[in-house]
């Protein structure tokens, strides 16, 4: 355990970057769907470009940046859900189990999300994907997918900015300020 003011470097510049970057396209698609089509598509490429780079640092970057740090056995992410339940969660210095699995949820649908609308418009010809055989994927089906998924993807965001401040209040750390940082103050770190 360190004394004092020291602090851990946890978030990497470049996980930092692709968590806001992340946030601000998200909000962008959001709220440009159905309205502003050319601004929709560029945040959802956006969103599919920082998707691709976030599993591929996922695999080669810092350590706290890779899944084989932050990704937990079923049993153990039930485990801290108990604890953080009883206010008494156990203390990690990168992401808890539940947050190493909201990460992996939140990747798998902003993915699925993005691909879903690039499919959707290659039917009109548009996109990367137009031209290929998505471009079959066509008709209210899945518009209406792509907007389920979208507001499950939201469901999701909310879900973790919540437990971001409740786990703030109770680890007493302000883990929006270590995002931007980088850094934490060190603990009974796991």
């Amino acid at each position: 355990m360190t004394k004092g003011n020291d602090s851990v470097q946890v978030w990497d510049i470049l996980v930092r970057i692709f968590h806001w970057t992340l946030a601000m396209a998200f909000l962008v698609a959001w709220l440009s769907a159905e309205e502003l089509d050319t601004l929709h598509y560029w945040a959802g490429y956006t969103i599919a470009a920082l998707v691709t780079f976030r599993v591929i640092w996922g695999v080669i970057g810092t350590h706290y940046a890779r899944f084989n740090s932050f990704v937990f056995r079923w049993k153990t992410v039930k485990s801290y859900l108990k604890e953080f339940i009883s206010l008494k969660p156990s203390h990690y210095v990168g992401h808890n189990p539940a947050g190493g699995l909201m990460v992996i949820l939140l990747l798998i649908s902003l993915a699925v999300v993005a691909f879903t609308g690039m499919a959707m418009i290659a039917s009109d010809g548009l996109g990367p994907l137009a031209g290929s055989w998505f471009s079959q994927f066509s008709g209210e089906w899945i518009e209406d997918f792509h907007e389920l998924l979208a507001n499950f993807t939201l469901g999701l965001v909310v879900f973790h900015i919540a437990g971001v401040v409740v786990s703030s209040i109770i680890h007493k750390e302000n883990l929006i300020r270590a995002m931007i940082t980088g850094k934490k103050r060190p603990r009974r770190f796991r």
